[in-house]
């Protein structure tokens, strides 16, 4: 069985809206928002594929802005709260490690690295700053705890931000991890993730690789795990969008000054449409 708690199973949706990484670009998210909410119908599934926070400074309002468009599909008859998945992305993995680099062996060179890809906007919604958060991390265990103490506090002050943070996924998928959904001749599902995979590691094995492993994800070159399609929402290394034989990328660029993008996606991972802003 496949770990409900890292894993969603999105089922025989509709059609699955997928949003690419939003960098904390608030205003591209609430216009597209504004397209997709005229357009998503009881059945269809939405996934943001991660990298929702970091680099840009609207992070608290993006997450704001992704509570508010949830509640609003929800009102809708037959929409369940299932129907919405956050995928946890490089960034949102960043803050997670932050929140425990007490715990590091060398918290100065780790915070350092985060600050350079971008986390000091996250830090900055919460109250903190970049400068504090170098300071705390070599200041030693204590400071750093109780640094990361007073993060945690400005997290649970927000309605609905921790809950957020809490429930992140790691992928989601139709059709069976590891096992061709091939029945009467269809073909295989999707599997949805932030930035990469490792095509030589099993579903469950893939670790970090969900969101570091960019660079294999480009070597896929054959379908994994029965799955007829990957589909991931961002490119660390800015190729644009992309449509391979096995693969596809959303990633325009958002955050970095391109457009934000949702591709609407069949049970397979074929693109039917794309909303773009």
């Amino acid at each position: 069985m496949v770990d409900s708690q890292r894993f969603v199973d999105l089922c025989r949706p509709r059609r699955i809206w997928a949003v690419a990484a939003v960098h904390a670009e608030v205003d591209r998210l609430g216009i597209l928002h504004d397209d997709l909410g005229s357009r998503f119908q009881p059945g269809d599934r939405l996934v943001y594929l991660g990298n929702l926070i970091g680099r840009g400074r609207a992070v608290a309002e993006t997450i704001e802005e992704l509570l508010l468009f949830r509640r609003a599909l929800l009102a809708i008859s037959g929409v369940l709260a299932t129907d919405v998945v956050y995928l946890r992305g490089g960034q949102e993995e960043m803050w997670h490690k932050l929140l425990q680099l007490q715990l590091a062996p060398n918290p100065r060179e780790i915070m350092a690295w985060m600050l350079s890809q971008g986390v000091g906007a996250t830090l900055e919604a919460y109250g903190a700053t970049a400068d504090k958060a170098m300071a705390a991390a070599c200041d030693g265990v204590r400071t750093i705890t109780r640094f990361n103490n007073a993060l945690r506090v400005a997290i649970r002050t927000a309605p609905g931000h921790e809950a957020l943070f809490s429930g992140l996924r790691r992928a989601a998928y139709t059709g069976t991890p590891e096992a061709p959904s091939v029945k009467g001749g269809t073909t295989g599902g999707v599997l949805l993730v932030n930035s990469g995979l490792d095509p030589n590691r099993g579903f469950e094995a893939q670790g970090d690789a969900f969101w570091w492993g960019a660079e294999s994800f480009a070597r896929v070159d054959r379908p994994y795990g029965g799955f007829a399609r990957i589909v991931r929402g961002h490119d660390p290394l800015r190729g644009g969008m992309e449509i391979s034989k096995y693969t596809t990328t959303l990633d325009a660029g958002c955050g970095f000054g391109g457009p934000l993008v949702c591709g609407c996606l069949s049970f397979s991972g074929d693109l039917l449409d794309t909303i773009e802003v």
